[in-house]
C-alpha cells in the first residue's frame, strides 16, 4: 500500500516572491500580528482547516496540505502550541498564522521546502535537517523527540497516520534506531516491542514471531504494504527506512494475511533517496567470527531533484557463538522513484541469499516429560552436517497519481520468487535424560508470489463534516510446492551431543505436496471528521475471498478450501485535550486456516478460514518530549492442537486479552527512554469435551516488559552509553498446562561515539547483548513446520560497527 499521509492534497507550485519571503521574516521579527496585504493576492491561496492544538501537529498538518516539505528539530517546537487557522491562505502566509506567538520563524531553503528558525528574540540555534513532514518528499517522516520512533506509521490502506491521530495501537522504529541498536534480522528490529516475542532460535532456519500471544509469519510481513514480498525464513533489516508494528487484526486495513497472523502486523517502509545525498559505509562484527559490511548510497537528479536513486547492500559471514555454526548473508536492494508535481512513482528490485551451517533446532517434548533445564545446555546439538540455504528474488512497482487537489490514486505491484533448500534434524520426543530422537530430513521449498493494490482516496466535505475517503481492492497470488525425503533415525541428547553420521539413502519420500493460495478483497473506508478534527470516526468493511486449493503427488486434494465473508472495521479517535487521544476500535478478519505441520500425521493439511476479532479501547499522551500509550484489548480466534493419533487440527477457541502500555521519548535532554509492559490473560475455550477450558494458552507469558535507555554523557562530546532490560514470563508448552517454562531476563549494555575525522562523520558503536550470558528457554509455541517447541536463548553476542558518512 503507498505509504500515503492523510489530508494530503497535491503539491502547488509557490508565486512568492523572495522579497516577500524576507518581509514574512522580518514580520514574525518585528510584529507577530502583521500580516502583509500582498498576501490577500497571492494565486495559490486555498481552503485550510487547522485546528488548534499543538504546534508540531498543527505545522504537520497545514504542510500536508499544502504539498511542500518543512525540515525542523523536534525539539524546537516540543512543548508549544498555535491557535489553528481556518479559511483561505498562501502557503507563507498560512505558516506564519499558525506560528503566532511562538517566537519561531520561517525560512524557505529551496523550491517548496522550508525550515523554522528561532525569531531575534528567541536567540539562534544550529538546525539539524530533520524532516517534519514532505508531501514531495520520498521517505520523509518526522522522527519524535528522542529520534528512536516516528510519529507516523503505516496504517494500511488509511495511508500513513500521526500515532495522535490512529484508533488503533501502532510503534514505528526509525532507522536510526535500527542501525544504533546493531539490528541484523526483522527478530532484532522488534526486540524493543513488549507485545512482540521471537519465538524461534536466532541461530535457526527461520525467524517467527509473537504478537499478543499469537504467531506470526515472516509471510506475513508487508513491505511497502504489500503482503508476501519480503524473503519468507529471515528478512535484513538493512533494507528497511522504518518498521511499523500495528497491533491486533489488520485485515480490513491491509487486506488478508497470508499465513493468517491476527495478534499484529508488521511493515517494513522501503528506503528512499533524500534530497541531501547519502553516502556511507558501515564495517560490522558480530561473535565469534563474523565479519562483513553494508553500503548505502542515495542520489538526487534532475531539475527539482525529480530522478532518486537508493542502494543498499550487505555482506556479513563467519561463525557464530555456537560451535560448528556459520552463517553467511548478502542482501542488494535498488530503490527508484520519480517525483513529479502529480505524479510519483516507485520500483524496489532486490535478492536475499541466506545460508546456515547447523543451525538451532526447538525442542519438541514428549507427553509428560519435565521440561529440560536450559542452563545445563552449553553446546549446539545440531548436528555440523545441518544446513540451510535460502534465496529470493522480490520487487515491488508503485504509483500515485493527483487526479486534482481532492482526488488521488495509486496502484502497486509487487512479486517474489523463492528457492529454499534444508538438510535438518527434528528433535523430537525428548525424555527427562535429555535424550532425543533425532530424524534427518531434507526438504526443498519453492514460492512463487504475485500481489496487487489499486485504490482511490478523496477528500470532501459534508457541512461542517470532514471526509477521507479510501478504496482498496487487493489481489494475493501464491503457488508453492514443497517436496523432501527422510532418514533413519537416531538418537541425541541435549546435554552432551553426539555426533551421528551423515544420512545415507532416505529410507521415506514426503509426499510431493502443491499449493495454490487465492485471495481477492475490496475495501471502503471513510474516515469523519467533526468539531475540527477533534473526533475522527472511522467506517469500514472488506469483502474477503479466500480459495486454497492443494495437490498430493499430482492429485488434488478434495475440494478447495473457498470462504467469502464481509469484515467491519469501526474506529474511533477523540482528542479530549492537546495532549491526550482517546481511542477504540472493533475489527473482524476472515483469516487463512493453520497448515498442520510436516510432524503431524496429517502433515500440508489446510484447514477452512475463519473469522478473528478484535475489541480495543485505549489513550495517547503526548507531552512533546515523551509519549505514552495504554491500551485494552480483546482478541478470539479458534484454537488448534495435536490429538492422540498425532494429527493437528482445530480444537476449540483461544481468547486472549490483556492491558499494554508503552513509553518512548527524550524526558530529559540527553536522555532517551524505549520500553513497556504487556499484561496478557490467554485461555482456551469449547475445546472437545470441555478437556482444556479455562487452561492457558501455549506460548503466551502472563507478562512481558522492555525498558531501553540512552544516555548523552555531556563531558565527552559525542559519546553516548546504552542498556536495555527485557523480561518475559513464565509459558505453557501444552494444552494441558503441564509442561512450563520459567520467566527469563535479558541485558544488554553499549554505547556510541561520533566524532568527525577529515570532516567526515563517523560513529562507532558497540553492544553486548545478554551480557550475564544466561541460558534460559526463550519460547514455548508451535512454528510453522513443527509441533509445539522450546527455543533456547542466543549466548552473549558482542556486536561492533563502524560508519563512516562521505
Amino acid at each position: 500500500m503507498p505509504a500515503v499521509l492523510p489530508y494530503r492534497l497535491r503539491p502547488m507550485s509557490s508565486a512568492l516572491s523572495p522579497l516577500l519571503r524576507w518581509s514574512l521574516m522580518l514580520s514574525l521579527s518585528a510584529s507577530p500580528m502583521f500580516v502583509p496585504a500582498s498576501w490577500a493576492a497571492d494565486a495559490d491561496r486555498r481552503s485550510y482547516q487547522v485546528p488548534a492544538g499543538r504546534l508540531d501537529a498543527a505545522l504537520t498538518r497545514f504542510a500536508g496540505l499544502a504539498g511542500v516539505n518543512l525540515s525542523v528539530d523536534p525539539a524546537l517546537v516540543s512543548g508549544r502550541s498555535s491557535d489553528g487557522l481556518s479559511g483561505e491562505y498562501g502557503v507563507e502566509e498560512g505558516f506564519a498564522r499558525l506560528l503566532l506567538g511562538s517566537g519561531l520563524q520561517l525560512q524557505p531553503v529551496g523550491e517548496q521546502a522550508y525550515t523554522l528558525t528561532p525569531t531575534a528574540e528567541e536567540g539562534s540555534m544550529q538546525l539539524p535537517s530533520t524532516s517534519i513532514l514532505g508531501a514531495r518528499g520520498v521517505g520523509s517522516e518526522q522522527p519524535y523527540a528522542g529520534g528512536q520512533v516516528a510519529r507516523s506509521g503505516s496504517q494500511g490502506m488509511l495511508g500513513d497516520q500521526d500515532f495522535m491521530d490512529s484508533p488503533f495501537s501502532v510503534t514505528s522504529y526509525t532507522k536510526e534506531a535500527l542501525q544504533n541498536q546493531h539490528v541484523r534480522t526483522l527478530g532484532d528490529a522488534v526486540a524493543a516491542d513488549p507485545s512482540v516475542r521471537t519465538s524461534n532460535p536466532a541461530g535457526g532456519r527461520f525467524e517467527q514471531f509473537t504478537v499478543r500471544g499469537f504467531s506470526l509469519f515472516n509471510s506475513d510481513v508487508s513491505y511497502g504494504g504489500l503482503y508476501g514480498i519480503l524473503p519468507t525464513y529471515s528478512i535484513d533489516m538493512e533494507i528497511a527506512e522504518r518498521v511499523d508494528v500495528l497491533k491486533g487484526p489488520s485485515a480490513v486495513l491491509n487486506g488478508i494475511a497470508p499465513r493468517g497472523s491476527i495478534g499484529g502486523g508488521i511493515n517494513i517502509v522501503p528506503k528512499r533517496a533524500t534530497d541531501a545525498p547519502i553516502t556511507q559505509v558501515t564495517s560490522l562484527y558480530a561473535s565469534e567470527e563474523q565479519f562483513g559490511g553494508a553500503v548505502d548510497i542515495g542520489r538526487r537528479f534532475g531539475e527539482d531533484q525529480r530522478f532518486g536513486v537508493r542502494f543498499n547492500g550487505v555482506r556479513q559471514s563467519g561463525d557464530t557463538e555456537w560451535d560448528h555454526q556459520a552463517v553467511e548473508r548478502e542482501t542488494g536492494v535498488l530503490g527508484l522513484d520519480l517525483r513529479e508535481e502529480r505524479l510519483r512513482l516507485s520500483l524496489d528490485i532486490g535478492h536475499q541469499d541466506r545460508y546456515a551451517d547447523a543451525p538451532m533446532e526447538r525442542v519438541e517434548l514428549a507427553a509428560g516429560v519435565k521440561v529440560p533445564k536450559a542452563e545445563d545446555i552449553d553446546r549446539n546439538f545440531a548436528q555440523p552436517w545441518t544446513y540451510s540455504q535460502t534465496k529470493d528474488s522480490f520487487g515491488a512497482l508503485r504509483g500515485e497519481y493527483d487526479v486534482s487537489d481532492s482526488l488521488m490514486v495509486y496502484a502497486a505491484y509487487g512479486a517474489r520468487k523463492g528457492n529454499y533448500d534444508f538438510l535438518r534434524h527434528g528433535v523430537q520426543a525428548t525424555q527427562d535424560n535429555g535424550n532425543f530422537t533425532l530424524v534427518p530430513r531434507s526438504f526443498r521449498r519453492d514460492e512463487d508470489v504475485k500481489t496487487a493494490t489499486v485504490g482511490a482516496r478523496q477528500w470532501f466535505s459534508t457541512g461542517s463534516v470532514n471526509h477521507t475517503l479510501n478504496l482498496s481492492l487487493n489481489r494475493f497470488d501464491m503457488d508453492f510446492d514443497n517436496a523432501g525425503e527422510r532418514y533413519l533415525r537416531s538418537i541425541g541428547n541435549l546435554y552432551d551431543p553426539v555426533e551421528v553420521a551423515y544420512p545415507g539413502a532416505p529410507n521415506r519420500f514426503d509426499t510431493s505436496a502443491h499449493t495454490e493460495d487465492r485471495f481477492t478483497s475490496a475495501a471502503l473506508a471513510d474516515t469523519l471528521s467533526f468539531a475540527e478534527d477533534r473526533l475522527l470516526v472511522t467506517l469500514g468493511t472488506r469483502l474477503q475471498s479466500v480459495k486454497v486449493t492443494t495437490w498430493s503427488d499430482g492429485e488434488r486434494d478434495g475440494p478447495a478450501n473457498d470462504e467469502t465473508d464481509t469484515s467491519p472495521l469501526v474506529g474511533v479517535m477523540f482528542k479530549a485535550t492537546e495532549r491526550l487521544s482517546l481511542y477504540a476500535n472493533y475489527v473482524e478478519g476472515l483469516t487463512q486456516g493453520e497448515t498442520a505441520p510436516s510432524t503431524a500425521n496429517n502433515a500440508n493439511t489446510v484447514f477452512a478460514p475463519y473469522v478473528s476479532k478484535q475489541t480495543e479501547i485505549g489513550a495517547k499522551y503526548d507531552h512533546g518530549n515523551i509519549g505514552m500509550s495504554a491500551s485494552l484489548f480483546h482478541i478470539e480466534q479458534p484454537a488448534y492442537q495435536f490429538d492422540n493419533q498425532d494429527n493437528f487440527k482445530p480444537n476449540g477457541e483461544l481468547r486472549n486479552q490483556g492491558l499494554e502500555l508503552s513509553m518512548f521519548g527524550e524526558p530529559l535532554k540527553g536522555f532517551r527512554l524505549l520500553g513497556g509492559v504487556m499484561f496478557l490473560d490467554s485461555e482456551q475455550n469449547d475445546t472437545t469435551n470441555g478437556e482444556f477450558d479455562g487452561n492457558h494458552g501455549t506460548g503466551a507469558p502472563e507478562i512481558n516488559a522492555n525498558l531501553g535507555a540512552e544516555l548523552d554523557i555531556q563531558s565527552v562530546q559525542g559519546l553516548t552509553l546504552t542498556a536495555r532490560a527485557i523480561h518475559t514470563g513464565s509459558q505453557y508448552l501444552d494444552s494441558a498446562n503441564e509442561q512450563e517454562i520459567d520467566s527469563w531476563e535479558r541485558y544488554d549494555l553499549g554505547g556510541r561515539y561520533a566524532f568527525k575525522v577529515g570532516g567526515k562523520p563517523v560513529t562507532v558503536r558497540a553492544t553486548v547483548e545478554n551480557v550475564l550470558d544466561k541460558t534460559y528457554w526463550a519460547s514455548a509455541a508451535t512454528s510453522s513446520d513443527s509441533a509445539a517447541g522450546l527455543t533456547l536463548s542466543t549466548p552473549r553476542t558482542v556486536l561492533l560497527s563502524t560508519t563512516v558518512d562521505f
